[in-house]
């Protein structure tokens, strides 16, 4: 989905008060974002999101109820417009500041102290994209990085299954990071809920281990996390384990860019060759 087909769904499900070629375009990956006004609305990829974006809105209502400074939901339902999730939400103030690692980390230790909401979380599929994701990358990238990453996908998939947590299980984020996280004048307000599960804790505090292994997150900004949030996951022996699946993932997201962008492209095939050869100390760069 490119800019101009989210803004035709945009249009269609006709929940701006203005006019879809006006919105501004926010972010393009599994959804588009767009700002208009007060609002900010989020047309999904395909149909496959519907469901997802359904659970999101629940989300954002449970966490409103518990008082978890969270990004707020402006319409009751997902619309289905044109065969994509349209999801409609209070826009929120704009930023006083970057989010910081000790940022998320102060909402972690909020969320990750929740009781279960008054309805069923999914396990975190952190490997459940994998397959669409190469899917939708199609013939942009080698079928032999595809099967690979198959195989890593089952292999970590039954490895993390076998793991005993050091925390006790229960509500996630399930993409903790400071992108996450909005600096608004009353303080860090945790966004993109999409992703939210029942789960080992410990995959949200993963996220953080390899931004500061892959991404280029300094020792300093890494240790500000764990000291504010109280742990430092990498002390957990299943920590390569979640780490992996992470890594997994993360390669065959970039993967369904690839046939409309070079640099994904590129990215991708950095990724895939520095876990074909296991090297651990390759940078990999945002996309």
């Amino acid at each position: 989905m490119d800019e101009a087909r989210a803004r035709d769904v945009l249009a269609a499900a006709g929940v701006l008060p203005g006019r879809a070629r006006d919105a501004r375009l926010l972010a393009l990956g599994e959804n588009a974002v767009f700002a208009a006004g007060d609002l900010v609305v989020k047309v999904g990829r395909d149909a496959e999101l519907l469901e997802r974006a359904r659970r999101e809105l629940a989300i954002a209502v449970w966490l409103a109820e518990e008082g978890v400074p969270a990004v707020r939901a402006a319409g009751p339902e997902a619309l289905l417009a044109d065969g994509h999730p349209v999801t409609v939400w209070h826009r929120l103030p704009d930023p006083v500041r970057p989010a910081e690692p000790r940022d998320l980390a102060a909402l972690l230790r909020v969320v990750h102290a929740l009781p279960a909401p008054p309805f069923a979380l999914p396990p975190r599929a952190l490997l459940g994209g994998v397959e669409r994701w190469l899917r939708l990358a199609g013939d942009a990238v080698d079928p032999a990085d595809a099967a690979f990453l198959r195989d890593r996908r089952d292999g970590f998939a039954s490895a993390a299954a076998a793991l005993t947590p050091r925390l006790a299980p229960g509500p996630i984020h399930g993409d903790a990071l400071p992108r996450n996280v909005h600096i608004g004048p009353d303080g860090p307000v945790l966004v993109d809920l999409e992703t939210f599960s029942a789960d080992l804790r410990e995959h949200d505090l993963v996220v953080m281990a390899l931004s500061r292994d892959r991404y280029g997150l300094a020792a300093e900004a890494y240790d500000s996390f764990t000291d504010a949030y109280g742990w430092d996951v990498r002390e957990w022996d299943g920590c390569s384990v979640l780490r992996g699946a992470r890594e997994t993932a993360s390669c065959a997201w970039v993967a369904q860019h690839a046939p409309n962008s070079p640099a994904a492209r590129a990215e991708f095939e950095r990724r895939v060759a520095s876990l074909r050869d296991g090297d651990e100390t390759v940078r990999w760069y945002p996309f």
